[in-house]
């Protein structure tokens, strides 16, 4: 799946059986939702940050380094089991149910912990997928290297909060009542943002966080240094994934998966790793990347069926290097959303899968924050340029972007005839990603917890086919409507209730150009035997044609069995609901009260939509 210079890893000879102090030891500091566009070391417009610039100077900068998902169960998920979320089945943040780790997968620290490694975990882990016995010996607010025993070697995570997306839930009057450190008006504000008072005291504000962050980083390494570690320890310094601003923490951006990324080298293996302390590497490295690349270096041999390759050894090794990163967003608490991206080179290609769904819809916890709703006031009142109301309008299906010479991805050249072989090519990639998973997002999150829950990765192989006549079907939104006309005809026919449903959604992202298929979709819409597909149909009505969908979905909402399932069709009426024209729906908590199952997110669209 991944293509490389060269794809040969061999591990490093290093037995189990070798004394301690011939191990190196490892540290991940881990600090939550930043991107590099927060850090000078990375982008001149970021915020200074002298202890990790003291930790590069020692080791190697990685300049294109990647989440996976830019939210943290979903990129944890994938740190932790180097697999890719859409093909073991972990893509939903927050998880609705937990699956098994996938046949013959530990997470990587209990291949460390079973060669002797002691594993510690300070303390966040937030998996969506079920921990074995063996992959920690201690994972709490009291872990630390310090509790193994002498000489014995340890893998020890500490996640720093400090940087956290709720570090910037503060009330408006904070913006002329609580000063900053940095100065406000010394910060970039980034074009896709209203160059507002409110904009700049948050990025303001999210600078001095940074700099809290960079002396944390400096205080872990001071201990090290204390109990005499640092010699023998690599240090890992990365993001959990993007963020924290609006449109990055929870979408498939550069600003919501490009990660800083540090790995101080220390003295006794430098003359091990090819890497020379303060340099800077343009390879790309994911997620999935990190779990093998710290076995590599401990010369533990892990799991074979993973999606990851180390990108550091010690001897005369040959590492893959590849130029590409896989990234994917699905739902994030209440909000549904599914988007595909690759990023290859200085190119990122995203994949709206469900492209009226507007990246600005309703999630409540992003909305806490002042800025998000100070952006989404200015768009109410069409105070926004451009570039900036694209956060609140329908996506074209596909999108490319120049991320070198357009940082903050505003100008899409899917359609620029000089890209164009660049977006096939893009194009291309990624479906191969998609179909040799094959990728689990293409069925509702409500059938996969009834049908794939017990074993994801088996399932999503017994219905390899099935998924790919999906992202087929899906891909009739990619072309204009003449094109594929007979291809969603034949989708909205089929037998395979998922075809239809992705018949649909991709009518629907056609808008009016579909309405030669309208009579179909309205028979659909009546008595589809299939729930979610009524539901979809009413959502291509409404949008296109201008019929009333409350009767529609009321229906379904009252015949849904389950939370998830009732959360999805609450994400249509919120879209119906707050784009243009505007439909009223008159939710109230009654009306799912009968649903089964975890009702968490579903509360969320309630309390949002009842304004309670």
């Amino acid at each position: 799946m991944r293509r490389g210079l060269l794809s040969v890893v061999i591990f490093f000879g290093m037995s189990c059986s070798l004394f301690a102090a011939d191990r190196p030891n490892f540290v991940w500091i881990m600090s939550e939702d930043n991107s590099v566009h927060f850090m000078k070391h990375f982008d001149p417009t970021g915020a200074p940050t002298p202890s990790i610039e003291a930790l590069a100077a020692e080791g190697v900068t990685f300049e294109n380094a990647f989440s996976n998902a830019p939210v943290c169960s979903v990129a944890r998920t994938t740190l932790i089991t180097s697999c890719y979320a859409p093909r073991i089945g972990t893509l939903f943040h927050r998880k609705s149910f937990i699956v098994p780790m996938p046949p013959g997968v530990k997470m990587f620290p209990a291949y460390l912990h079973n060669a002797g490694y002691y594993t510690s975990n300070n303390s966040k882990e937030d998996y969506n997928a079920i921990e074995s016995k063996d992959v920690w010996d201690n994972s709490s607010r009291k872990a630390s290297w310090r509790n193994r025993q002498e000489g014995q070697p340890f893998f020890h995570v500490q996640t720093i909060t400090t940087t956290h997306e709720s570090s910037l839930h503060f009330p408006e009057s904070d913006v002329q009542n609580k000063p900053t450190k940095t100065d406000p008006q010394t910060v970039f504000v980034p074009p896709h943002h209203p160059q507002t008072e409110t904009f700049r005291y948050t990025y303001a504000r999210y600078h001095d966080r940074i700099q809290e962050l960079d002396k944390q980083v400096g205080q872990l390494v001071d201990e090290l240094k204390k109990d005499g570690l640092l010699e023998t320890t690599f240090i890992f310094y990365f993001g959990d994934h993007g963020g924290v601003l609006p449109r990055s923490k929870g979408y498939a951006y550069d600003t919501g998966l490009h990660v800083p990324l540090v790995i101080r080298i220390p003295e006794k293996f430098r003359e091990q790793v090819s890497e020379k302390p303060g340099s800077r590497s343009k390879a790309f490295v994911s997620f999935v990347d990190f779990g093998p690349t710290v076995l590599n270096l401990a010369g533990v041999k892990g799991a074979r069926k993973i999606d990851g390759h180390a990108c550091m050894g010690m001897g005369p090794q040959h590492l893959m290097e590849t130029d590409e990163s896989f990234g994917y967003a699905d739902r994030f608490d209440e909000k549904y959303d599914m988007v595909r991206t690759l990023r290859k080179g200085k190119y990122r290609y995203v994949r709206n899968l469900q492209p009226f769904n507007f990246d600005g819809l309703m999630n409540n916890y992003r909305y806490k924050m002042a800025a998000y709703r100070e952006w989404r006031q200015l768009y109410d009142e069409s105070k926004l340029n451009e570039i900036q109301r694209v956060f609140f309008e329908p996506r074209p299906a596909e999108m490319l972007f120049d991320v070198e010479a357009d940082p903050y991805e505003t100008i899409n050249l899917a359609g620029d005839v000089a890209h164009s072989d660049v977006l096939v090519e893009m194009r291309g990639r990624l479906d191969q990603y998609l179909t040799s998973m094959p990728d689990l997002g293409f069925f509702p999150e409500s059938y996969l917890a009834e049908k794939a829950a017990d074993n994801p990765v088996a399932f999503g192989q017994s219905h390899k086919r099935e998924i790919a006549k999906l992202v087929e079907v899906a891909n009739l939104e990619r072309y204009p409507y003449v094109e594929v006309e007979s291809q969603l005809k034949e989708a909205l026919a089929s037998d395979d209730p998922w075809q239809r449903y992705w018949g649909l959604i991709a009518c629907t992202s056609h808008g009016k150009a579909a309405l030669p298929l309208a009579k179909k979709i309205e028979a659909i819409a009546s008595a589809d035997p299939e729930n979610l597909n009524r539901v979809r149909a009413a959502e291509f009505l409404a949008m296109a044609v201008g019929v009333n969908p409350v009767p529609v979905i009321k229906k379904a909402l009252a015949d849904a069995q389950t939370a998830i399932e009732a959360n999805l069709i609450l994400n249509t009426v919120v879209l119906l609901q707050d784009s243009k024209p505007g439909y009223t729906f008159d939710i109230k908590p009654q009306d799912v009260q009968h649903v089964s199952g975890d009702r968490g997110e579903l509360n969320r669209r309630i309390e949002y939509l009842t304004g309670k």
